[in-house]
């Protein structure tokens, strides 16, 4: 059998309610397992609070656990699809986005050749060449999301993202991201809509209280979430 790319073994992270080595810990997720296997689309599922944000935080290799391992399997890259980016207000449009292709690993004659595609995708071309100041916060995340979809990571991680931009850029925006799961791309996606995580994803985990309360068949998993809602 193939092995898995990921591995979370009794995972936990806590934080301390105050500065002191004698505080006690407070337990964001606790004793988390399981495997994700390359290809493998899955959706991560909870309320508002449940630890989802801090789960994609130990995906994306942006914090450690506090307890138990995580195994990555040899040279594997993972990347956030974030609208915010660190953009620089004085800069351009344009000048933001060949900086942000470059953080992502692109040479700079790659991220020039990018760059059209990713201002005509986010519908600014009217704009480009301003500073970002000058951009509403619903262009700034128009560009934010046109220019993390040009990262090929082995692992693309998506945190609530869907929802950018008016109706038109909305569905380009589900249309593109569907693309890449439909292309074997390995995804994981935190989101609190069942709805999405049944049209995108093949398997699910439901965190409850930092817990895995389910996991499993992506259909099975919301069902059961949707009907603890309802109780």
């Amino acid at each position: 059998m193939t092995a898995p790319i990921l591995s979370f073994r009794n995972v936990g992270v806590a934080y301390r309610k105050r500065l002191s080595l004698f505080a006690k810990k407070d337990w964001v997720l606790r004793d988390l397992n399981f495997d994700l296997y390359r290809g493998e689309v899955l959706g991560v599922i909870g309320r508002n609070g449940a630890g989802k944000s801090t789960l994609l935080k130990l995906f994306g290799n942006i914090i450690e656990p506090d307890q138990g391992s995580i195994q990555r399997h040899s040279g594997i890259t993972s990347q956030l699809l974030t609208l915010n980016l660190g953009f620089n207000r004085k800069l351009t449009g344009e000048e933001n986005a060949l900086m942000a292709l470059v953080t992502h690993g692109m040479t700079i004659k790659q991220a020039k050749m990018k760059i059209d595609d990713v201002i005509k995708f986010a519908e600014l071309e009217h704009i480009s060449s301003q500073p970002l100041k000058t951009y509403s916060a619903g262009q700034r995340a128009r560009l934010g999301f046109s220019i993390s979809i040009q990262a090929k990571p082995d692992i693309l991680l998506l945190d609530e993202i869907l929802g950018v931009g008016d109706k038109n850029f909305k569905q380009k925006s589900k249309a593109l991201i569907k693309e890449k799961v439909n292309s074997h791309q390995t995804v994981i996606l935190v989101s609190h809509s069942a709805k999405t995580i049944k049209n995108l994803c093949s398997k699910a985990i439901w965190i409850e209280n930092g817990n895995i309360k389910a996991s499993g068949c992506a259909n099975q998993v919301t069902d059961l979430y949707l009907k603890a809602q309802q109780a």
